[in-house]
């Protein structure tokens, strides 16, 4: 596969991003080298091989829960741009 001018412009267009001359250039380099990787592990015998599902042994690792102290309401509250003493209010962003 080839990176030229057309994807990488269809790829800023997807991801909403501008390059200049300079920066298209850059990103097709570095799009290119990434493909042939992939494809050079392509070509790897992974005939036998298992799927990994963790990179490394260990299992579940996790800290202890510990009760820990909280803040209180009006503190939590003290920088908020607007609240009503007890809530933050925010923007409605669920349109139905």
């Amino acid at each position: 596969m080839e990176v030229n001018d057309t994807l990488v412009d269809k790829l800023a267009h997807l991801s909403r991003l501008e390059f200049n001359a300079a920066e298209k250039d850059a990103i097709k380099n570095d799009l290119q080298r990434m493909i042939q990787f992939v494809e050079k592990l392509n070509e790897l015998d992974t005939t036998g091989i298992k799927p990994l599902l963790h990179m490394s042994e260990n299992v579940n690792v996790l800290r202890e829960d510990e009760v820990q102290g909280s803040i209180v309401t009006a503190e939590g509250l003290k920088n908020a741009p607007l609240h009503d003493g007890t809530f933050f209010k925010v923007p409605k962003v669920i349109v139905k």
